[in-house]
């Protein structure tokens, strides 16, 4: 909109928009309207950072439904059935069996993890066993190749079972269908490649590949033995007018120290769910703190807009229009293009789940259906409304009240103008709206409330470090070279480019250091640490028979080696003190120990790798009533104390025990640690079996990867054709499977971590073009008192550079202390200091800072020096 336009309404027409509130909300609309004709160059940036940072939002959120909605649509195929009864060692009572048998049609099921050998007996590996019976599955197919139901694939033949196992499988042990193998005491023929299992997810984690049997087959292998680590489940399929949750409510009265885990379709896959949540809550922060960041731009674009608008805001104000109108006539301008930018944003997450679906569908295995997710996109567009909203209202709240005789004058005036503090109060309450909304979104609100004040005290250091580097300048010594004293002079002047490039790049550069940092340090100790302190091996399922002949096995084969060996039971935690767990809100810290089962052990010392923080042991002869020592930290966050009392269902008997003592576990050296060790006799003559770890002798340092591999494949096949009952698990696989479950955890973090680099990279942008104009009228009085575009191009890139460099050593140095706190404090790992990840944070700022910079002033040296200065 012209100056031309603005004379072209009447006087009075203003007066009327003083007289009430809408009058002037009407004639503000029609000003904004009239305006927004002549194009609203300047706002790209704008438009990009509220899309990028609406669409990582929604996007975020969307496929986060999706894979929601997927698990609840298929909650009975995911479980198995309607409700789910599991026990851990042991079978039903003939009452129990009686009873679940009652309720409706009834499929039973028996896994545990074991040794599956070649016919020959030179290789094995571990696999997780599930053994089904006639009636399975219940709900959802099971795919395999060839296709042919699993009474075929499991029939015997030739006193040989049949079983399916899944391709992972045959590739480790070179085997194509058809194959005999050795599972426990028993041959067994692999007839079929299992190529989808409906109910895999509500297993939980799978160390091994999958091999399904017949409950027959299993029972001819002898892996069940009293105390063998067997996992027995039974999935009902109810009438369609019966409620499972009241029947699971009725269960565990009929049968309260039963110790049953009964779950519903409704949680069919907890831990799964729980993923889902905690991911997506963590990539919503990350995307809204890119919105913020985000925000700063539009906060630039918006002074930048306004500055350009001096001659107009000059003639509303001479017109007599009051600062109100004023401020609605640009928030109406700068509220449309957030609509439109929130739109696009829109659009991307709209999108978002219809690309990820196939990809998902093949890393879990759930059936991916994308649709509209108008919660999801609610969201993001309240945030991106809220963030527009928030970061325009200073630099308008600025303008309001600028005499239109300054604005004539002063250049700076729209910058430099007083705020009325209703403008920053309006600010304040619309930034507590966004971080209010962000804590009722989020499921576990500590983690928001850390990660909004991280962003929160960011912003304020990034501004003080940018005060810090403007009084450095505005201090250092007077230099003889033209260009670096220039340099200097642009850091600490009036409307320097300084905070708005340290604030730009610092909090992205920020967050990419302290994610580097961290993803090498959890692969420096999963990959090296633990390796180097972690035994060789884990066997579990040694029976008491079998321990003192499985010592003397190790022995020989295994000579100067290591092996410690401690009894093991399964128990789920059902009471603490006289409250039932089951009736709790679990805590997010410390809940794991009450979700599902958990290993025990008993002990007449102390072990030897912990050590007591209060309490003390029991006498070696102890007689009295149970008692147990609970690992410290869980128990300070599930608020247990010395003298209290815990109940624990172990083989389907309930055990109440006066903690005794506390114990700090040292638990990064995979040693053997249970979180609850009871005293011995809490378990006399209860069956059971033992785990135990096998630690090399030290000269495996010596060797190659080749010649320990050799050796550790040499006592494994010792040992499991010896003892084929006994489950082996080299430490190594499993340090490999952490390794690529972090390795795709890191590369998901590191997009989100880009997306916020690149709202950063954008704000960058849009500063150094906002600051485009007063560098016109820099170059063009220098040129006129002399200087060359040399000089001014070296000046210039003399003063990104600086900041470039500021930026860096700051993001070096917050990352450094964000991943020290979360790798030492938080996870408890050995902290290391990568110096690649700094020098490449480091080059990359300088690239950036003088990069943009100077592609945004190139144009600017080459202005003509008249058509400026007339208008100085």
């Amino acid at each position: 909109m012209s100056a031309a336009d603005i004379h072209s309404v009447p006087a009075s027409t203003a007066g009327t928009a003083e007289a009430g509130l809408l009058p002037t909300i009407r004639l503000a609309w029609r000003f904004a309207l009239r305006e927004m004709r002549g194009g609203l160059s300047g706002f790209v940036i704008f438009l990009l950072c509220i899309t990028l940072g609406v669409g990582a939002i929604a996007s975020v959120n969307s496929v986060a439904s999706m894979m929601s909605e997927g698990i609840a649509r298929e909650g009975r195929a995911i479980l198995g059935g309607d409700l789910r009864f599991q026990l851990v060692q042991r079978e039903l009572t003939p009452e129990e069996a009686s009873y679940i048998d009652g309720l409706g049609e009834v499929s039973r099921t028996a896994g545990l993890r074991s040794m599956v050998r070649t016919g020959d007996g030179s290789d094995q590996s571990l696999a997780e066993v599930k053994a089904v019976d006639g009636a399975y599955p219940l709900y959802g197919t099971v795919d395999t190749v060839p296709d042919a139901p699993l009474s075929t694939l499991f029939k015997e033949r030739d006193g040989r079972y049949g079983a399916i196992a899944a391709q992972e499988l045959y590739d480790r042990l070179d085997l194509e269908p058809g194959a005999v193998v050795r599972l426990g005491n028993a041959e067994v023929e692999l007839t079929g490649v299992l190529t989808r299992e409906p109910d895999i997810l509500s297993d939980g984690f799978a160390f091994a590949p999958r091999l399904m049997m017949s409950r027959e087959g299993l029972n001819a292998t002898g892996l069940v033995q009293p105390g063998s680590l067997v996992e027995y489940d039974w999935r009902l399929k109810l009438p369609p007018t019966n409620d499972p949750e009241a029947i699971a409510d009725a269960a565990r009265e009929a049968f309260p120290t039963s110790g049953f885990r009964i779950r519903t379709a409704e949680d069919a896959a907890p831990s799964l769910q729980r993923n889902i949540d905690r991911f997506s809550q963590f990539l919503t922060l990350v995307g809204l703190t890119a919105l913020i960041v985000g925000g700063v731009g539009v906060a630039n674009a918006v002074r930048a807009y306004l500055d350009g608008k001096r001659p107009v805001i000059a003639s509303f104000k001479s017109l007599g229009a009051a600062g109100r109108l004023v401020v609605l006539v640009y928030l109406f301008q700068i509220m449309t293009i957030a609509a439109v930018g929130v739109v696009l944003g829109l659009i991307l997450g709209v999108i978002a789940p219809f690309v990820t679906a196939n990809f998902l569908e093949r890393v879990i295995p759930v059936a991916a259906s994308a649709s509209f997710y108008p919660g999801a996109l609610a969201i993001a567009a309240i945030f991106g409304f809220l963030t527009a909203l928030t970061f325009a209202l200073l630099p308008l709240g600025r303008t309001r009240d600028v005499a239109a005789t300054a604005l004539f004058r002063d250049a700076g005036a729209t910058a430099s103008g007083r705020l009325r503090w209703t403008y920053a109060i309006g600010t304040g309450v619309l930034a507590l709206s966004i971080a209010g909304l962000a804590l009722l979104m989020a499921r576990d609100k500590q983690i928001a409330l850390t990660f909004l004040g991280g962003t929160a005290a960011a912003f304020v250091i990034l501004r003080l470090v940018a005060v810090g580097v403007m009084a450095l300048a505005r201090r250092a010594p007077k230099v003889a070279s033209t260009p670096l004293r220039l340099a200097l002079g642009n850091i600490h002047r009036p409307g320097a480019l300084t905070p708005s490039v340290v604030l730009s790049l610092g909090l992205g550069l920020t967050l990419l250091v302290t994610l580097a940092i961290i993803d090498y340090d959890l692969r420096q100790e999963v990959g090296t640490g633990l390796a180097s302190r972690a035994p060789n091996f884990f066997f579990v399922d040694i029976q008491n028979a079998e321990i003192d002949g499985f010592r003397q096995t190790v022995e020989e084969a295994a000579p100067g080696s290591t092996l410690d060996a401690v009894p093991m039971l399964r128990g789920r935690i059902t009471k603490l003190g006289d409250q039932d767990v089951a009736t709790m809100e679990i805590p997010e810290e410390g809940g794991w120990v009450l979700r599902g089962d958990r290993g025990v052990t008993y002990a007449a010392e102390e072990p030897a790798n912990s050590t007591l923080t209060a309490g003390e042991w029991w006498p070696a002869d102890y007689d009295g009533p149970p008692l147990v020592s609970f690992a410290d930290e869980e128990a300070r966050e599930l608020g247990l104390e010395v003298g209290e009392t815990i109940t624990v269902n172990v083989l389907g008997r309930s055990i109440t025990a006066e903690i005794a003592n506390l114990r700090a576990i040292e638990w990064q050296d995979l040693s053997i640690n249970f979180v609850m060790v009871f005293s011995p006799n809490t378990f006399a003559g209860a069956p059971h079996a033992w785990l135990a770890t096998l630690s090399l002798d030290d000269g495996r340092a010596d060797r190659s990867n080749a010649e320990v591999a050799a050796r550790e494949k040499q006592i494994v096949n010792t040992i499991t054709n010896a003892y084929p009952a006994v489950t082996t698990v080299r430490v190594k696989d499993a340090l490999d499977a952490v390794n690529g479950l972090i390795a795709q955890l890191a590369l998901a973090i590191r997009v989100a971590a880009g997306v916020a680099l690149v709202a950063s990279i954008l704000v960058l942008a849009g500063a150094l073009a906002a600051g485009n104009r007063a560098r016109v009228h820099d170059a063009v009085v220098l040129k006129t008192l002399g200087a060359t575009r040399v000089t001014l191009i070296k000046a210039f890139a003399t003063e990104y550079a600086l900041l470039g460099l500021a930026t860096g050593i700051f993001a070096i140095a917050a990352g450094a202390l964000a991943s020290w706190f979360v790798v030492d404090r938080i996870m408890s790992l050995p902290y290391i200091f990568d110096w690649t990840v700094a020098l490449a944070t480091l080059a990359t700022s300088l690239v950036l800072t003088v990069g943009f910079g100077l592609a945004g002033t190139w144009r600017i040296l080459g202005q003509k020096a008249a058509p400026i200065l007339r208008n100085l």
